[in-house]
This record gives structure tokens, sequence and C-alpha cells, in this order.
């Protein structure tokens, strides 16, 4: 990876200050979702056992007014990218908060649509200069109780640090290869392809991203999994979220957004993959194939304008620019075709304000992205859930970054659950496209210590 374009900073967080986490309201006409927040600690720093609260409301609004009560008062000068705030996912069905949709697929894994923790004591790693910081914010009822708080606190921690030692790698389990189950057989994938066609043919949409989940039995614990995901698939947006009852298990390499401490807007949305090769030569021909493809070109270029579009909305009239266009990028399983968009946001605008413009990511709808959403519903069997949504952080100075939930893993009643996908456009070929599917899937599969079955879960 090029740790200095993407892959800078690495980011581990302790004793979560409250959670909230939320779902959109089934049958509902109106766009609240049903929103509840655990405060562990409040914002003054008073223990509260089991503080709940629950209301209906705007998940978006909802994440600022949560990042409002547990900001601090003095401006933040952080050394790092990110030194405490909101850190979570925004899962796909969240955009039932933006748009008017149709809520068809099954929601078999009852998941939050969205779920935030509020950080207040952070480890960072900085992969350029090998040097780690600890960040700590302390609270109280004055500034001098805050103060003391963070300084006892960051001792603690410091202890914590020194005395810590990497425990030995866990030998590779040698339990048999688990098989792998899936929603759609590879005939009913193709069959859905060819339903994606029908309605680009028709006029109705130029590009749908069709997806389809595959789900495996879990065989190790989820922090064990995301050591092997690293090791097999290193990715500059890698993430491991324990929450309660589940934890996520993430490799993305796709920057859905990013704002810088100069408000400056940064998408980076990926379409178009090939297998790695299985020696040089392949592999450059391979890559020579991705970046010769007009097909890959048009479905990258038909993204690219819908984000565009997206920030356009947030952002200083004539600020929108495309400094990067169709590079191939390589990672440990696959090539990817990406283009960078940015922009300046507009003053009136916040973070959350960015994100609810720009959400769903476009490079996991089609185009145009309401259309393709609708017709996404009415073909795939079941609810995406934390996959093709965002993972990220929102930080209290009020810089964030988010990535584009793909290579991700939900770990959840002794199964592991992922998505796959590709964007389906008018000559798409269905067995290509299902292909493309299992090459996108391969280093989860291996992590796992799995095989692909065709065999239809129901």
């Amino acid at each position: 990876m090029d740790p200095e374009k993407l892959g800078r900073f690495s980011f581990l967080g302790s004793r979560p200050s409250a959670l909230l986490h939320a779902k959109r309201i089934s049958g509902s006409k109106g766009r609240d979702f049903q929103i509840h927040t655990q405060r562990w600690r409040s914002p003054e720093g008073l223990p509260l056992e089991g503080d709940e609260a629950s209301f209906q409301g705007d998940p978006f609004s909802a994440l600022g007014q949560l990042q409002a009560d547990y900001g601090i008062s003095e401006e933040m000068s952080p050394g790092a990218p990110f030194s405490g705030g909101l850190v979570g996912y925004i899962g796909y069905e969240t955009a039932h908060a933006v748009e008017d949709l149709p809520d068809e697929g099954l929601d078999d894994l009852d998941l939050p649509d969205l779920a935030f923790i509020v950080i207040d004591e952070v480890l960072v790693h900085d992969h350029v200069s090998g040097k780690t910081q600890l960040v700590v914010t302390g609270r109280g009822h004055t500034e001098e109780e805050a103060c003391a708080n963070a300084e006892t606190r960051t001792r603690e921690l410091e202890k914590l640090v020194t005395q810590w030692s990497p425990s030995p790698e866990t030998p590779r389990s040698e339990h048999p290869p688990e098989t792998i189950r899936a929603h759609f057989t590879r005939e009913t994938y193709m069959l859905a392809v060819e339903r994606c066609r029908q309605h680009i043919l028709a006029g109705d949409v130029f590009e749908i991203c069709l997806t389809h989940r595959l789900e495996a039995d879990l065989t190790m614990h989820p922090w064990q999994l995301y050591k092997r995901l690293r090791a097999i698939n290193p990715a500059p947006f890698a993430s491991y979220l324990h929450f309660p009852n589940f934890q996520v298990v993430s490799a993305s390499p796709e920057r859905f957004l990013k704002l810088d401490e100069n408000r400056q807007i940064e998408s980076r949305p990926i379409k178009g993959t090939r297998p790695r090769g299985d020696n040089p030569w392949d592999d450059q021909r391979l890559r020579d194939e991705l970046q010769n493809s007009e097909k890959d070109r048009s479905e990258n270029v038909m993204i690219v304008d819908l984000v565009r579009n997206d920030i356009g909305k947030m952002a200083e009239i004539g600020s929108v620019q495309v400094p990067e266009l169709l590079v191939v990028e390589p990672y440990a399983t696959v090539f990817q075709l990406v283009s960078t968009i940015t922009g300046q946001l507009r003053p009136d605008q916040n973070p959350f304000d960015l994100v609810r413009a720009c959400f769903p990511g476009g490079s996991m709808t089609g185009a145009p992205k309401i259309e393709a959403m609708k017709i996404i519903d009415s073909i795939e069997p079941v609810k995406r859930g934390v996959y093709a949504g965002a993972i990220g952080y929102f930080d209290r100075s009020g810089i964030m970054d988010l990535s584009i939930v793909i290579r991700t893993m939900v770990c959840k009643d002794g199964k592991a659950t992922f998505g796959v996908g590709g964007a389906v456009v008018a000559d798409s070929d269905p067995a290509a496209e299902y292909q493309e599917t299992l090459d996108k899937a391969q280093a989860l599969i291996q992590a796992l210590g799995g095989e692909h079955e065709h065999h239809h879960s129901g």
C-alpha cells in the first residue's frame, strides 16, 4: 500500500462514552428513524449506568447533536487526522432517511441501520514517521476537573501501552474449509443481471450496481478473522468495529468521503475490477486489460459524473474538480479502476449535511441513483445492511473520513455475512458479472478458510 496517500495513520480507540444506533421505522410514510442512545459517561464526566434515551428523528441530525453534546469547548489542535469523536458505520438502508424508497428485501440480520460510538481515547500510529501518540479528552464539571481526569487516564493508558507486548500470532486454524452459502445461485444471479439489463435497455437507468450476499459459519473470534483478512488483503481503510451484539470486519480499499481541515472534500469511487495474475506477465496483461476496457471505463465515468453532481450540491460553485480519472491501482487480490473527485465545502454546510447529500455512494447504486436504488430493492432478496454503506469517523474538529463498505464481513450469532457485486451496463455479460463478484470475494473467503458452493440458502 502507499502509506502516504491513503493508509498513513492507524487508530485504536477504547472505552466509548456513548453509543447511538438508529433503525428505519418500517411501513412509515415519513423518513424518521427510531433512534436509541446509551451514555456510559455523561458529557460532564459523571458515571451514568444505563442512561438511555429513545426518540424518533433524522439519523444524520442525531449524529450532529451527539457530536455537539460531546464536543469540547476549546479549539482542537490535533497532531493527527483523528483525535476523538464519532466512530461507526452508516448502513445502506439509512438512505431511507434521505429518499422515499421501496422497502421490499428481507431484513433477516436485523442490524441497526446506523451505529456510532463516541471515542475520547485514541492511540494514533503514523506509518510514515513510525511515531505513536496518545490523545485523551478529559471531561468534568470544571476545566480543572476535566484536566485532572485527562491526566489520570493518560497515565493509566501510558502504563498499559508500555507494559503491552504483542502476543504471538495464533497458529492458523486447521479446520476443514467452510462452505460459503449464497442467496443467489450462479444461474439466478445471471437472471438478475439480465433483469437489470432489461431496465437499462428500456431507458430506466444507465447502470445498476447489483450485489448478492454470501454467508459462512464463523469458526474463529472476529478479531482473529480481522487479523487474517489484513494479512491476506492489506487495505487503506481496513477497520474492526466491536459493538455489543455484533462485529464488523472490513478491508475496504475505497474512500467514500473525506473532509480535511481546510474543508476540502475528496471522494475516490472504484468501478472496474480484474483479478491479480499468477505471474508478472499475466499480472501485466490483466492490468492492461482493465486500463483499456471500454466497458469498465464507461462504468467509472458514469459514477464520476454522479459523484460530481452529489458533491456539487454542497460545494462552492466552480470548486469541483477531477484530479485523477481512470487510474489502475493494485491491491493484494485484484486491480481496481479508481477516479478522484474534489470540491470545497460551502461555509453554511457541515460534515453531516455533506454525507446526507452524497449518501449512499454512487459506486454502490448505479446511475441515476434513486431509480437504480428502486430497481435494486426489487431484485436483491435481502437487505444490504452495513454493506454498501460507509464506515469511518467524524472528528470533533470538523474533519471526517469515511470508506465505502466493500470487502467487509459482519459477524453475528456465529455467522459471517458479506456482500459482493458489480456494475451492470447495457453490454454486460451475465456470466462475467458473476465471476467478477467471486473475484472480489476471494480474499474474504480465504480469510474464512472457506470455499464457495453453488447452493441457494433460501
